[in-house]
């Protein structure tokens, strides 16, 4: 997955100063091709820039604590760009067979929690929701990240990551391959870490 940090801009709307008016702006891609398989043969479903998510929102950000925040925004515009020629002439991830994109308008909200939740544990969790107004707007596409750190000991760390995606229009899965389903990617990490001799200068 490639993906830019959000941007985002916020002015405080409450005395608490816990309240923003935010403006938000996203991008997400992959940086290799995707491959689907039917028995033993694989054939192309994803590629860089095919699809690729760019979403631009207004709403509000609520920050309660330095652990917790919710965003929610009445108006969004999601683009779904399929630039790879084969993937965009079967028509891919919702956008027109021979079209290169498609813009939609919706509702869209954000949650982010950060902390450790056991000792020498930490968790990043992200989940996104996109409903398209004009779509089908019950159908609501996710992304939801997850992430945790271990910290084993003092020369040894790990990581566990577990991505969720659920796009409507994504309709590979089924008997006929053409029903939307959750997609799952995990990934485990293991880390060395090298103690390091203070440096003496005279």
């Amino acid at each position: 997955t490639c993906a830019l940090p959000i941007s985002k801009y916020g002015l405080k709307v409450d005395t608490t100063g816990k309240i923003f008016a935010s403006l938000l702006y996203n991008f997400r891609s992959q940086l290799f091709d995707g491959l689907t398989y039917v028995g033993d043969s694989g054939y192309l479903s994803s590629s860089f820039m095919s699809p690729a998510y760019f979403l631009l929102s207004a709403g509000f950000d609520h920050k309660p604590s330095p652990i917790f925040s919710l965003f929610l925004s009445p108006l969004t515009e999601r683009i779904t760009l399929v630039a790879n020629n084969k993937l965009n002439a079967k028509g891919a991830y919702g956008v027109p067979a021979g079209k290169r994109y498609i813009a939609q308008v919706g509702a869209f909200a954000s949650v982010n929690y950060n902390k450790e939740i056991f000792k020498n544990v930490r968790y990043r969790g992200k989940m996104d929701l996109f409903s398209d107004y004009t779509n089908n707007p019950k159908n609501i596409d996710m992304y939801f990240t997850n992430f945790f750190a271990f910290k084993i000991n003092k020369f040894l760390s790990a990581t566990y990551t577990l991505d969720m995606i659920y796009d409507d229009d994504v309709r590979l899965f089924g008997d006929n391959k053409n029903s939307p389903g959750l997609q799952l990617k995990s990934l485990i990490g293991i880390g060395f870490l090298m103690p390091m001799s203070p440096v003496v200068t005279n």
